[in-house]
């Protein structure tokens, strides 16, 4: 008997623990990122015509990254993000401690997920296996 999936649903099967894990890092990075730009102003004296496009455009790109996941060159994208947040600490001096943070969540998510995608496969595999030779 075969699993009765709704129209639109992914099946249990193509869900990707990574692409999950990754968004959920991008889009609480979004957020710190969104955050950094009054830091920026207030506290670094970086002018907004330079704060705005920098911390605003790499919340947005986090966003959009992690809306694009679907597709493997996306993680390379999120690898970028990850220096750029780091790079970041040349405007943000508390971006040399979060940008390393969020890129060790980053790679932990993706190194993790991957292994889960493997494991998994290798699951279903064996278990598509037995079924056949058991029918």
């Amino acid at each position: 008997m075969t699993e009765a999936v709704e129209p639109g649903a992914v099946p249990e099967r193509e869900r990707s623990p990574r692409r999950s894990m990754c968004a959920a890092v991008l889009s609480l990075e979004a957020i710190a990122l969104g955050l950094s730009t009054p830091v920026m102003i207030s506290l670094s004296d970086v002018r907004p015509a330079v704060a705005l496009p920098v911390g605003l455009g790499l919340a947005l790109a986090c966003v959009l990254v992690a809306g694009m996941l679907r597709a493997e060159w996306a993680y390379s994208l999120g690898h970028g993000i990850q220096a750029a947040a780091i790079l970041l600490g040349f405007l943000v001096p508390v971006m040399w401690v979060l940008g390393p943070v969020f890129a060790l969540l980053w790679g932990s998510a993706y190194g993790l997920g991957r292994k889960i995608e493997r494991e998994r496969a290798a699951a279903y595999a064996e278990y598509d296996r037995t079924r056949r030779d058991d029918g």
